[in-house]
């Protein structure tokens, strides 16, 4: 329903409705890190003014285990995808995973690696980075293979390396019938 009103020979309508004033954009107000705490040191000194003296806060110390104290192993867990046996077409990219358990007692970082130790190449990298996992956690490995243009049964055999190239661990396959 509209009101009409009549002001100086005009004829304005207006709605019927009290209505709200659009509502304005709050601006975005990024979160900032609260400040270190720092507590100055009052040294006081008889014969000259005092000095004030920011303290800096002490660096956080993580306790580490000492990689010579750990030991690294790597537990297979299950096939993620491509069961063993699986039929696969000449030339088809196969997208393998595997769960693992980084069940020994050091940390993978970057510097640890998966590398082929037999088998078929299946156009797969020699070595992967191994993915970064603490210890007593799970982590799945994934590496793409394309199957060959060849009938046969193909397995592709892998381990993990440490930093200074040792294996360790249970070593893993992919194993495809190509037809």
């Amino acid at each position: 329903m509209l009101r009409r009103s009549l002001l100086a020979g005009t004829l304005t309508l207006l709605p019927a409705c009290a209505c709200s004033p659009a509502a304005t954009a709050t601006r975005f107000r990024p979160p900032t890190l609260p400040a270190p705490l720092i507590e100055p040191t009052l040294i006081i000194n008889p014969t000259k003014a005092i000095i004030v003296v920011q303290s800096t806060p002490l660096p956080t110390i993580l306790a580490t285990v000492d990689a010579e104290e750990c030991f690294n192993n790597l537990t297979f867990v299950e096939d993620l995808t491509i069961p063993d046996n699986s039929f696969i077409a000449f030339g088809a990219s196969i997208d393998k995973q595997w769960l693992v358990e980084n069940s020994g007692t050091c940390h993978w970082n970057s510097e640890f690696r998966f590398k082929h130790i037999g088998g078929a190449l299946l156009d797969a990298p020699e070595e992967i980075a191994l993915y970064p996992a603490r210890a007593g956690t799970q982590a799945t490995i994934q590496i793409l293979f394309t199957a060959p243009f060849t009938d046969g049964v193909y397995e592709s055999a892998w381990q993990a390396h440490d930093p200074n190239g040792i294996a360790f661990g249970d070593a893993i396959y992919v194993r495809i019938v190509v037809q």
